[in-house]
Order: structure tokens, then sequence, then C-alpha cells
């Protein structure tokens, strides 16, 4: 069955483009004097007076793990995090002061929540922490939420429902649980949950209507949060990307889902499943991934955000550690 997604021009970063990209991963930065450095799964985070500049990079995280690079994929990231903020400033308001260079974007210092909101609107995952596995495993209650008998994998929920999580050192798993759980677990202040959790309802809700406006849906994704210096909680980090959301094509879901058939998707899953074929499920050793796979879910990413954006990716392919210093004024 077709794909219900406008039609686009062909992507404008070719197959040769992605495959230049792989000789230079943006791997990682280490700029000893633009600030204080904190390194998180896939960005390098600089502070200094009041400000945080986020380096996104090539790695992939998934299963808790960082896996290895995608050429590109940060620059992907990075422009539709950019295009979601600037979007949803009327639902809440976020952290960015500026995007300087394709891999950066410049924010205001925040004291990040000690959770991630989770929401999700279908009964589907692979991951230890997914809701799908927790039922498969016989669990009728998730984060809270009693779950009915009889449901099949990605069926769709009665209702979208926020499924919070701890924020794992790097690492370490995250842990899904109740609101309950998650504020004995943390400390945090019951008020800041609620406005946190409201807003990500918010934001979810408005994000799947501008992603059924393009044939998609937005199946589930987090959020994250953080304090501004005058004590305002503002959204972080990123919003709707491929790395934080799952989207499925929604004129080939039903189709799918009756016959016993994964959804059509282009986020990171593509890369999850490829290492689930090659028999790892997060722990041990990770399996090298061919640059073939790496190309294929570059190309899906670039799709999926030119297909929520109506717009082309605007892919740069410098060398990028000389671009960054240049952008940042490091030379």
């Amino acid at each position: 069955m077709g794909r219900a997604s406008p039609k686009l021009a062909p992507l404008m970063t070719t197959d040769a483009e992605i495959r230049k990209a792989l000789a230079y991963p943006l791997t990682g930065t280490n700029f000893a004097d633009y600030g204080e450095r904190y390194e998180g799964k896939v960005r390098d985070n600089y502070s200094r007076n009041g400000k945080r500049t986020i380096v996104i990079s090539d790695r992939i995280s998934a299963f808790d793990r960082v896996l290895g690079t995608l050429p590109l994929k940060g620059q992907i990231l990075n422009w539709i995090a950019a295009w979601w903020f600037e979007k949803t400033r009327h639902i809440a308001d976020n952290h960015v002061i500026s995007v300087p260079d394709p891999s950066v974007m410049v924010a205001t210092e925040c004291k990040p929540l000690p959770v991630e909101m989770v929401m999700r609107a279908y009964l589907t995952g692979s991951t230890s922490t997914s809701i799908w596995v927790h039922y498969q495993n016989g669990s009728r209650k998730f984060c809270g939420h009693d779950l009915a008998d009889g449901m099949k994998k990605h069926q769709k929920l009665p209702k979208p429902i926020l499924t919070p999580s701890t924020k794992a050192e790097l690492g370490e798993h995250d842990v899904s649980a109740s609101k309950e759980e998650i504020l004995k677990l943390s400390g945090m202040p019951e008020s800041e949950f609620d406005i946190a959790a409201k807003m990500a309802q918010d934001l979810f809700a408005f994000g799947q209507k501008v992603c059924g406006e393009r044939g998609l849906i937005l199946v589930d994704t987090k959020y994250e949060f953080g304090k501004t210096p005058d004590g305002r909680i503002v959204i972080i980090d990123e919003i709707h990307t491929p790395d934080s959301s799952r989207f499925w094509f929604s004129n080939s879901y039903q189709a799918r889902f009756d016959a016993g058939q994964d959804p059509e998707s282009f986020d990171k899953e593509y890369v999850r499943r490829y290492l689930k074929g090659q028999g790892f499920m997060g722990d041990g050793d990770i399996p090298e991934i061919p640059d073939d796979v790496k190309v294929e879910a570059v190309k899906r990413y670039i799709e999926a955000v030119e297909t929520i954006t109506g717009e082309s990716f605007p892919a740069n392919l410098d060398e990028p550690i000389a671009r960054l210093k240049n952008n940042l004024d490091l030379c």
C-alpha cells in the first residue's frame, strides 16, 4: 500500500553525499576553552556566562547505549529541533537563543528536571523500557496506567498516556515509573512535575496534529524540561526529532496492523531492528553497523524531517571540526 506522506522533491542530499560524510562523522568535540564541558549520549555541552552551547554530534544512542555514528545525523536533529522549538513557542517556552552552526544550538543555561516526560499513543516498542515488552511479559499496568487484556503489538491505546521515567546517568538504564514513584525516586516538587506533565501533554497533542496533516502518526516521544535562572520551567534538549520520537506512515498503518506486520517507520527503529537481527538487545559487545545500513538510516532521518517540515534539509558537507571552530569563533 502506498504511503500517505505528501509528495516531495527527491532528497536534496544524495547517497553519494551521505557516503562522503561517512569519512568525517562528528564523533565528538573537546573545546577546552569554551566553557565547562559535559558529555551526554549524543550532545556535548559547554556552559559559561549563563549560556549553554550544545553541540549535537553524529553519535547514535539506543538501548541506553551509544552505538556508533551516523553521518549528518547531528545536523538533521538540530535542524528539526530548531523548527519544532519555533513552532511550539505558543504552547511551551524553550531554552533556545540561537543556532550559529548546523550542529550547534546556543541556549539559556537551565537546571534539568530529574524526569523525562514520555508520551505514548500506541502499544509498541522493542527495548526493556517499552510498553509493549512489559505487556508481552504479562504486565497489565504500566507507569500507573491499566492496560486491557487481548491487545496486540502496535495497537492504538484508548488515549495517549504519560509514562515518565528517571533520567539515568550515562551508561545506565532509564526507569519508567508512575508519577508517585517518580516523585519518590527523584524528590522533585509535585508542582514542577505537574507543570512539565501538562506541557508534555499539550506538546504531544500539537505534534500529533501537525504530523497528522503531513500523513504521519506521532507514535510516542520524550520531552525534557529545565528550570531557568528566574524559575520558569521550559522545554530543553530536543523536541519531536527522529531520535526522541517514533513516527509511522498513517496511510499504511491499519492494513499492516491487520496483517500483523510492523508499521512503516522512519526513526531510529531501523537501526534498532538491524541490531536486534544481529542478536543484540542492549547488553554485551555492540555489533558493527555496516555503511549501507548507516546510509539507509540517514536517508530515513532526512525523509522524516523533510516530510514533517515540507522543506528540503540543507546538509553541510564541510569538515565539521574546522567548521565548528570557525562558526563558534574558536580559530
